[in-house]
């Protein structure tokens, strides 16, 4: 989802390039489609942990891989994100 965000402009930061060294590419995932993905991992979880604005169904984008499954799947960016690299 990360590369997908960058290709066509949105503002998904994902300072670290999607190797899961930092929360910036912090998505929340419409509630009511949550269960169409699989749960984090326990490294996407600490990452998320770092995360601000962080809700029940947050996950990174850089850990969604968009297939035609998830085709019209819904999420939002929050209000408010911070560079953890950026010192």
């Amino acid at each position: 989802m990360l590369w997908i965000a960058w290709d066509n402009h949105l503002d998904m930061e994902g300072a670290c390039g999607g190797v899961m060294a930092c929360s910036t590419c912090h998505v929340i995932v419409d509630p009511a489609q949550i269960d169409r993905l699989a749960a984090p991992g326990e490294e996407e979880d600490e990452m998320l942990d770092l995360a601000w604005g962080l809700t029940p169904t947050s996950r990174l984008g850089c850990q969604i891989v968009l297939t035609e499954a998830l085709d019209g799947l819904v999420v939002s960016l929050p209000a408010e994100t911070h560079n953890l690299l950026d010192g």
